[in-house]
């Protein structure tokens, strides 16, 4: 009975409410996102600020859980996925956005698997890497953060620059950036962190799924670590 409640408990934890929140603020947006763009976007990007409020909360008052960890980057790579669909049916050539959405979500989900694989509490956890743009990476909120607000505001903005489907990618950002000054330094400030965001996640992909490859956990194995991990942390 106690564990219930323990269990309970963490359901109402504030970053995992905060994480609910996120969930209802994403489906309004992506309701309306074709019939107002501009508030899609806000009510887009205000999602992707709580998902900097939730990790401080949880820090603030000790309530980490690997539920709220999963709740929290699935929310993440849910809202970034379908964001990446709606542009790579906008853009030409759309291959590059759906290439985009693969790559995150499968660096991502590597980067999970393998942190309940080997028993650590965050999957941001990468002091045993050897890489030191990965470590640089998880290593400092500032840069991590940098990173991923490039990311995510670059596809806002693209999102809102286009007119009509079927638009050029290359020829929309060389327009927006002839027109504006201040809008050319801003993309290429969000290009430069979006790339690095881009290549952490090849590294991310790579490096595991060759420990993955290598490493000689089965199956029953990998059940063993990771339901307990699970049942212990939820």
């Amino acid at each position: 009975m106690a564990n219930q409640k323990s269990r309970v408990s963490v359901y109402l934890y504030i970053p995992n409410i905060i994480g609910y929140a996120r969930i209802l603020l994403n489906c309004v947006a992506f309701y309306i996102s074709y019939s107002d763009k501009k508030l899609f976007s806000v009510l887009y990007f205000i999602s992707f600020v709580c998902d900097a409020l939730d990790g401080w909360f949880a820090r603030k008052f000790n309530q980490v859980s690997t539920f709220g960890a999963v709740l929290d980057m699935v929310t993440d790579r849910i809202s970034t996925a379908c964001l990446l669909v709606i542009l790579s049916q906008i853009y030409r050539p759309g291959l590059v956005f759906l290439s985009l959405f693969a790559l995150d979500i499968a660096s991502h989900w590597l980067q999970m698997y393998s942190t309940f694989l080997v028993g650590k509490v965050s999957h941001k956890d990468v002091k045993d890497s050897n890489n030191w743009l990965f470590k640089a990476y998880y290593g400092n909120r500032m840069f991590m953060g940098y990173c991923c607000v490039a990311c995510e505001v670059l596809y806002i903005i693209l999102f809102l620059l286009a007119k009509n489907q079927n638009e050029n990618l290359t020829n929309v950002i060389a327009d927006a950036a002839y027109q504006s000054s201040v809008l050319l330094v801003l993309i290429i400030l969000l290009l430069v962190g979006w790339a690095i965001k881009q290549a952490v996640n090849v590294i991310q992909a790579v490096y595991l799924s060759a420990v993955l490859l290598v490493g000689k956990v089965g199956l029953k194995q990998t059940a063993t670590l990771i339901i307990p991990a699970l049942s212990a942390n939820i």
